[in-house]
Order: structure tokens, then C-alpha cells, then sequence
């Protein structure tokens, strides 16, 4: 099968045949259809987030259960399922606590399956899993608890969406900081994640919603999505946010590039009693610096977003009903598709923030 792997840090991702094992116990696979391309991926072949190599990359996939392991139910051959890239064992502290999305289980084992091993090959060189989905490639082997079966008449390309951005931007909204209506809002950063939460502010009724971005093309989707105001992205967008707010600042502030400096931003955007939302992954050795005095007079809350705080079995089938009847656009993130070979055509459209959100379209083959 054909598959997208990344040998090195910095270099183009090579598209290459490699074998696939069959999935063991309490594993499934999929033939993939459709994989979104997320910017975590790109981050992981520019060296802000590690991974060991070779690696599949790739983590927003839907597709085809074509075999599955000993043990496995909930799902069988022929299912339509989205891949959920972090695995939930329903067992560990997280699970039982009410915080699936922090489950532990493949936390220490990155690119491995439980065993310890891959079931990805080139030759005999084992090949990582990226992100415990790799679904750059014509098949993948998941564990059970990464795959939700959803109805056959999705559209793969929506469906895929919905295995990060979609689940991560309106999960921050309604999840994590549970906006409510009539609340204002900010949200830092307009690409597919970002768009995803001013969908989902819009979904809780809040007003405004101020979409901030240094891409024209991304603020004027925004205004579609769902955003009442537009502010080029500057230094000085905390003191316009105010001034759009009857210089109280928003209720809620939502950064989504994953970018120290824009951290600060949403903290400062916040209202006194407000929260920040830090919904956008930075490089592993970033940190961000407030202002300690303000974090004790002000009563903001600062909270960080993972995976919009989802529960993938409940939220990718709700997330799908909302776009299904017309109140969540999925179809108008993706702006581009492209064949398994254009996997680093897509990251360079990202890198110049050329695309909202690129679809590879692997058709099963």
C-alpha cells in the first residue's frame, strides 16, 4: 500500500509502497478514504513537535473497516468509522474521571501500538504510527477505542474534519469554555481549527464574535463562518478587542495558533473574570509570560483546550447530526483536494496560509 512517510525532520514527506500488518487484538483497520491535513502535522516535520521517524504522519481520517482483531466490538467490517488520534481505554484515572481526551493509555508509547510494536513495515524497518492514526497512507491499523462508526451517507471528506479540527474548535467552544449565549468573543488564529470555533461560539449564540488573523482571505471566511467583527492581526489587537467591547475586553479569548505571544494576547483581551482559551499546540519548548499581579486581581481563568475536551464516541456523531441538518458547515473548510502525492503541496499551501484546510483523497484504494 501507498503511504506518506517522513524519514527526517525538515525533509518532504516520500510517498512509498510499505507493508501493513493485520491488526491484533483488540486492533481494526481501515482502508482510507479521506485525510485532512492538520497543522500538528506540519509541525511535526518542522521539529516543534517530536516524533520518532520513520514515521506515517497524518491524524484526521475516515474511512472503511476492512478487518478487525481478536476482542474488538462495536464495530465490523464494512463500517464507515472517523479515526480518533488520541486513543481512549475507558479504564485509566482520565477515563473514569470525566476526561477521556486525557487518557493515558498510549501517552508513553508514541507511534506504537500497545504491544510496543508498529504494524507498519518498509522492508524490515518498522514505520511509526504518527500520532497513533497514520492516516497518510491507503490503509491504517488503530486500536479499537480510535475508531466511531458514523452512518454510511457522510461524505468521507466532511467526516475526516471531524477526527481533529472540527472536534478540537467546537469543543473548545461548547466543551472546554462552554461559552454561553450573548457572551463576546475573540479567537486568535483563522485556519481550520480556528474557523471551527467561531462555529461553534455561533452554535452557543454568543455576540460578538471578533476573528482575528494576518490572512485577508481567512478573516473574510470567518465573517461566513460566523464572525460579527475582523481585526488584521497586529500588536496591537488587544487594545482594538477592548475598544469593540466597551473597553471591558471579551468574556471569552480563544488562541488558536499556538504561538507564546498570541497566549499573551488572548490573557489580555480577556475581561477581568473572563477566560483564555489555549486551544493551539506551540513548539515543545515555548512558554508564555504573564503578568502575576493580574493573575490574582483579575480572576481570569487560564485554561488550557485539548482536543476540545471531547469524548469522540458521543461527540463525532453529534458533530455529523449538526452538519447534517445545515447548522455546521464542513464542506466550505475544505478548499483543496489533492492525491496522496500532493501531501507536501498541501504544507507549503499552509505555511503561506494559502488553503483553509486541505483534503487528501485516497479513495481506498
Amino acid at each position: 500500500m501507498r503511504a506518506a512517510v517522513m524519514r527526517a525532520v525538515g525533509q518532504p514527506l516520500e510517498v512509498v509502497d510499505l507493508q501493513l500488518d493485520e491488526p491484533g487484538a483488540g486492533e481494526v483497520a481501515v482502508r482510507l478514504h479521506a485525510a485532512g491535513v492538520c497543522h500538528s502535522d506540519l509541525s511535526i516535520v518542522e521539529g516543534r513537535i517530536g516524533s520518532p521517524v520513520p514515521v506515517v504522519l497524518g491524524h484526521e481520517g475516515a474511512g472503511v473497516v476492512d478487518a478487525v482483531g481478536p476482542g474488538v466490538r462495536g464495530v465490523a467490517v464494512g463500517d464507515h468509522v472517523v479515526i480518533s488520534w488520541v486513543p481512549m481505554c475507558g479504564r485509566c484515572h482520565f477515563c473514569l474521571h470525566g476526561q477521556p481526551q486525557l487518557c493515558t493509555s498510549a501517552a508513553y508509547t508514541p507511534g506504537l501500538m500497545d504491544d510496543g510494536t508498529t504494524r507498519l513495515r518498509d522492508g524490515d524497518t518498522p514505520v511509526h504510527h504518527g500520532l497513533h492514526a497514520a492516516t497518510f497512507a491507503e490503509r491504517t491499523v488503530v486500536r479499537a477505542g480510535s475508531v466511531v462508526k458514523i452512518d454510511d451517507d457522510i461524505p468521507f471528506a466532511a467526516a475526516a474534519l471531524v477526527g481533529c479540527a472540527v472536534t478540537t474548535g467546537v469543543g473548545a467552544a461548547l466543551r472546554t469554555a462552554e461559552v454561553r449565549a450573548g457572551e463576546s468573543v475573540a479567537v486568535i488564529g483563522c485556519g481550520g481549527v480556528g474557523l471551527s470555533v467561531v462555529q461553534g461560539c455561533r452554535l452557543a449564540g454568543a455576540s460578538p464574535i471578533i476573528a482575528v488573523d494576518p490572512v485577508s482571505a481567512r478573516l473574510e471566511a470567518a465573517r461566513r463562518f460566523g464572525a460579527t467583527h475582523v481585526i488584521e492581526a497586529g500588536p496591537k489587537v488587544a487594545s482594538e478587542v477592548r475598544a469593540l467591547t466597551g473597553k471591558l475586553g471579551v468574556d471569552v479569548a480563544f488562541e488558536v495558533a499556538g504561538r507564546p505571544e498570541l497566549q499573551r494576547q488572548a490573557f489580555d483581551m480577556a475581561r477581568r473574570g473572563g477566560r483564555a482559551i489555549m486551544v493551539g499546540v506551540p513548539a515543545q519548548d515555548g512558554e508564555t509570560t504573564l503578568p502575576s499581579l493580574l493573575l490574582a486581581v483579575s480572576e481570569k481563568t487560564l485554561k488550557g483546550c485539548y482536543y476540545g475536551s471531547a469524548y469522540p464516541p458521543r461527540d463525532f456523531p453529534w458533530l455529523l447530526d449538526l452538519y447534517r441538518a445545515g447548522r455546521l458547515d464542513l464542506d466550505s473548510l475544505v478548499t483543496q483536494t489533492l492525491p496522496l502525492e500532493g501531501v507536501n503541496d498541501a504544507f507549503e499551501a499552509m505555511r503561506h496560509g494559502e488553503q483553509l484546510r486541505t483534503v487528501l483523497t485516497l479513495d481506498g484504494a
